[in-house]
């Protein structure tokens, strides 16, 4: 691989996570200034940036794939199960803790997902403990105990219901990861990711239609298309492109741009606050994620 090729994915990883960690953050723009509702920002999301997805798909030589994984009642219902219990619930969870807490935090706590398929394959015997995950386990734990109270026991620095939304992105986002695997095998990550949020955005419109809203102001709109386009779609198009120039061990060190990117916009852009114990357990987060995408890259050349 050349030179030139290697900066074209780094490029695309860079801006991949960047872009899903800023759209965290202007989501919660829209929900503190504009008074957007969860329901309807999430089904709107989902609907729209799956749909960008497939186009996307149908451009590629494998677009037969769009149509194809209809045909196969098995891997459809796969496909319900993971839009409905990961996609939609992921992104639900996720966009419900900024809502009531920030999107730093949100995002933060989204990040426990790899300490939880430790801690769920250990408890099924599919792996044994080791020194790597005992250290990026009190990492986890340790960040997590400074970020939400920031030295101080006696109260958490953002309200319990988004402590407990972001824990439960975590969750979703696990299940997410793990049930995705023998998806993937069979097809290419947009048909499935796409139709994933069809089905989520879908779902969630019954509880709240995209095309029910009042009124949006332009400044609005803006933000939406920001977190629709930029946040979700090419998000996750520059991070599954940039696999084509690195290798899954730089692309997932470089994704943890994702919650540096959630914090300093947070922080320096909404003038959320963020104490010095918040930093520190944001470092321990960050240095979980690296620890780990490094531990992936050494059993890949084993």
């Amino acid at each position: 691989m050349n030179k030139r090729t290697r900066n074209i994915g780094i490029f695309l990883v860079i801006c991949g996570a960047t872009l899903w960690g800023v759209g965290g953050t202007v989501a919660q723009k829209l929900f503190q200034d504009y008074g957007i509702d969860v329901d309807w920002l999430v089904s709107t999301r989902l609907l729209l940036a799956g749909v960008l997805l497939l186009i996307i798909q149908s451009m590629k030589k494998t677009s037969s794939q769009v149509i194809n994984i209809l045909k196969n009642k098995k891997v459809v219902i796969q496909l319900l199960v993971f839009g409905l219990f990961g996609m939609l619930a992921v992104q639900y969870t996720y966009m419900a803790s900024i809502n009531l807490g920030n999107a730093a935090v949100a995002t933060l706590l989204q990040y426990l997902a790899p300490v939880m398929i430790i801690i769920y394959l250990l408890l099924r015997k599919q792996t044994i403990l080791t020194k790597q995950d005992v250290i990026t386990t009190s990492l986890a734990l340790v960040g997590c105990l400074f970020l939400l109270t920031n030295g101080s026991f006696s109260q958490l620095s953002v309200p319990a219901p988004a402590i407990v939304w972001g824990v439960l992105s975590g969750v979703a986002l696990a299940f997410y990861t793990l049930y995705a695997i023998p998806l993937l095998k069979q097809y290419d990550s947009l048909v499935i990711v796409g139709w994933a949020m069809i089905i989520g955005g879908l779902a969630l419109s019954f509880i709240h239609p995209p095309w029910n809203i009042a009124y949006l102001s332009v400044e609005a709109i803006m933000y939406l298309f920001f977190v629709v386009v930029f946040g979700t779609m090419l998000a996750f198009w520059f991070y599954i492109e940039s696999l084509q120039y690195l290798s899954a061990k730089e692309t997932s060190v470089l994704g943890s741009l994702e919650p540096l990117s959630a914090v300093l916009t947070t922080v320096f852009w909404l003038r959320e606050p963020f104490g010095m114990y918040q930093w520190i357990g944001t470092a321990c987060i960050i240095g979980m994620v690296l620890i780990l995408s490094m531990k992936k890259k050494a059993m890949e050349e084993k």
